[in-house]
C-alpha cells in the first residue's frame, strides 16, 4: 500500500512511521496542504490512501480534500478531526471524505480504519481491473436503474451517475441490490464501512446528502429517508 499521511504535528507522523513500517506500507508525509496536493498531483494514480489532517497551515484540510477530488474522485480519504468538532466532521465528509478518525486517537484505530478502506477500495479495483470496456452486464437491474460493479457504472433512465467515490458507490449498491427494503445507519455503517457501529450516524448522513446531489444530476430521487429508521432505494417512480 502506498499512504500519504497529511500531518503538521511532526511527532504524530514519527509516531505513525513506525506503525506504518511494521505493516510494511510505503508511506509518505506531507505537512502542510500545498505540499499535500503538490506531491499527490506528481504521481495522482499511484497511491492507494490519503489520510487527512482537518488543521493544516497554508491550506487547511477542507481545501485540500476538495482539490484531491478535482484530480481524483476515488482515492480513499480519511480525514482526521478534533472530538469535539462535530460540524467539520460533517463537512469533512461532505467534501469527500471516505471516513473519518477523532484525535486524540489511538495509532492501532487509525490502522485498523485504513485496512477495512484499503480492502473495500482493492475490491473495486480488481473488479475494475477484470472487466472489459465492452462488459454491458449489469448486477443491479431495476426498472429504471443499472448498476455494473466491473466497471463502475450506473445509470438511471440510461442517463450516468458519474463521479461517485468508492464510499458512495458501495453505499448505493448496498441499498439498490434489495430495493424498497429499509437500512438502518448501523445496518449500513457495518455493510459499507466494514466496521462495527460506534454510535455515530453522521458518516452514513453525510454521504447520503452527497450521493443524493449526484443522483439529482441525472434524474429524480431514489434514495430515500424512512423516518426514524434510515434509507431506501426506490426507482419504482422515476421515469415519471
Amino acid at each position: 500500500m502506498k499512504l500519504l499521511m497529511v500531518e503538521d504535528n511532526k511527532s504524530v507522523s514519527e509516531m505513525m512511521a513506525m506503525f506504518f513500517k511494521k505493516e510494511k506500507w510505503d508511506a509518505h508525509f506531507s505537512y502542510d496542504g500545498e505540499e499535500a496536493i503538490e506531491k499527490f498531483k506528481d504521481d495522482t494514480n499511484s497511491w492507494d490512501i490519503v489520510t487527512l489532517d482537518l488543521n493544516l497551515p497554508k491550506m487547511d484540510g477542507m481545501q485540500v480534500a476538495a482539490e484531491l477530488r478535482k484530480v481524483s474522485p476515488t482515492v480513499p480519504i480519511i480525514m482526521l478531526t478534533a472530538r469535539d468538532s462535530e460540524s467539520d466532521q460533517v463537512l469533512g465528509l461532505e467534501m469527500g471524505a471516505d471516513d473519518y478518525v477523532t484525535k486524540p486517537f489511538s495509532p492501532i484505530t487509525l490502522i485498523a480504519r485504513i485496512k477495512a478502506l484499503y480492502r473495500r477500495s482493492e475490491l473495486n479495483t480488481i473488479g475494475s481491473s477484470e472487466a472489459d470496456e465492452s462488459d454491458e452486464t449489469f448486477d443491479v437491474v431495476t426498472e429504471n436503474f443499472r448498476l455494473n460493479s466491473k466497471t463502475r457504472e450506473v445509470y438511471l433512465n440510461n442517463e450516468a451517475i458519474t463521479d461517485l467515490t468508492p464510499k458512495e458507490f458501495d453505499l448505493l449498491k448496498t441499498l439498490a441490490t434489495k430495493p424498497r427494503q429499509v437500512f438502518s445507519r448501523e445496518q449500513l455503517l457495518q455493510l459499507v464501512w466494514d466496521y462495527e457501529y460506534y454510535g455515530d450516524e453522521r458518516t452514513v448522513d453525510a454521504h447520503i446528502k452527497k450521493l443524493r446531489q449526484k443522483i439529482e444530476k441525472v434524474g429524480p430521487q431514489v434514495v430515500q429517508t424512512v423516518w426514524g429508521v434510515g434509507y431506501k432505494f426506490d426507482d419504482s417512480g422515476a421515469n415519471q
